[in-house]
């Protein structure tokens, strides 16, 4: 059984950094697509994926401020966020693709994420405060 749980969510103010983690079981996290998205209105937004390569994408209003990288040894899948802003408030949520040609930038493209991932986590919320 598939199971993806995020952690590391809090309030902040801006300017502050945080560090989510994703703890997956039944699925390592690599050589699959695993990415971090978050709620954005009635949908989710990509944020930043990583690919069987390696190879990081980011959606442009973080590029720069978020990182993500993983553990293999864990497992875990992680999203730093630095220099945050009110406007990162969300849900964020860890996703498996469970697929190894899916590429990073393929990932944050599509217009339906749950199509690419099967696999989420329940999310985990930031409150950024100005």
């Amino acid at each position: 059984q598939v199971q993806l749980a995020e952690s590391g969510g809090a309030s902040v103010q801006a300017g502050g950094s945080l560090r989510l983690s994703c703890a997956t079981s039944g699925l390592a996290y690599t050589p699959y697509c695993m990415g971090w998205f978050r709620r954005a209105g009635a949908g989710r937004e990509g944020v930043a994926a990583i690919d069987n390569d390696g190879r990081t994408t980011y959606v442009d209003s973080v590029k720069g401020r978020f990182t993500i990288s993983g553990d293999v040894a864990k497992n875990t899948l992680y999203l730093e966020m630095n220099s945050l802003k009110p406007e990162d408030t969300s849900m964020y949520y860890c996703a498996g693709s469970g697929n190894t040609i899916l590429t990073s930038i393929q990932a944050l493209g599509v217009d339906t994420p749950q199509l690419a991932f099967p696999y989420w986590g329940p999310g985990t919320p930031v409150t950024v405060s100005s």
